[in-house]
């Protein structure tokens, strides 16, 4: 396969599925929206990707490419059927492109933080395979309010109903972090908006608190995102 990832920080790469990829001898081109690279065609490409960044969905004034991004995701996902993995960001994306809607948290989740498979998830393909509680990273303030017509809510959490996201037959999205490598926290940690919503939720020493946080799970997230990756390529071959 040869896929378009979407980046909206530079350090916010596809972490351990870069490795999945080169293995299995996909490959994969970078837009980096935030430095103001344009969008390409979709011509050619046999999925797309959306990961996570700090901005949030609503401040298309702050950074105007959010509104081509959006219309760019449902050409892909609604129009072409494109396979679409988003992460973060890319699942509020995912929302918003096809009439759903995000806002802020209730109650912002930073931290390894637990989410549970719904009876569709754990019936799904995506997670199968996936524990029906399992731990992941969590890094956001926002969060899908409804999801767009059709969509199916895959996994929740007590304080972010929808974690992962599914519509039609080949676009998933997931609002947690699976594709953690040692050193993400590191990566991640000095990005103004990240490093104020760390603070606020851990304190002062909170980088320090989530880098060894992750470090205790590293296999347990190597296992869920092989575990995905290798799912999320048999969706993509299914025809629409």
């Amino acid at each position: 396969m040869k896929l378009l990832v979407l980046q909206h920080e530079r350090v916010e790469h596809p972490g351990s599925f870069r490795d999945y990829l080169k293995e299995d001898g996909h490959s994969w081109d970078a837009v980096h929206l935030n430095e103001g690279e344009a969008l390409p065609s979709l011509d050619g490409y046999d999925g797309l990707w959306a990961l996570g960044g700090p901005m949030d969905v609503w401040q298309e004034e702050e950074h105007p490419w959010l509104v081509a991004e959006k219309q760019f995701i449902k050409e892909a996902v609604e129009k072409r059927g494109l396979p679409y993995l988003g992460l973060c960001l890319g699942h509020q994306l995912l929302a918003e492109a096809l009439g759903g809607t995000v806002g802020p948290s209730d109650t912002p989740e930073i931290g390894v933080l637990d989410v549970q498979l719904t009876e569709v998830g754990a019936s799904g393909v995506l997670l199968d395979g996936v524990p029906e509680t399992f731990p992941c990273l969590q890094w956001h303030s926002a969060e899908i309010k409804t999801m767009p017509a059709g969509a199916a809510c895959l996994a929740t959490s007590a304080d972010c109903a929808v974690q992962a996201m599914s519509w039609g037959p080949r676009a998933y999205s997931m609002q947690f972090h699976i594709e953690i490598e040692a050193d993400t926290v590191d990566n991640w940690k000095d990005i103004p908006e990240y490093k104020q919503a760390l603070i606020k939720a851990l304190g002062k020493d909170g980088a320090s608190q989530l880098s060894n946080d992750c470090a205790a799970h590293m296999n347990t997230f190597a296992n869920l995102s092989e575990r995905v990756y290798i799912n999320w390529l048999q969706t993509s071959a299914k025809g629409v």
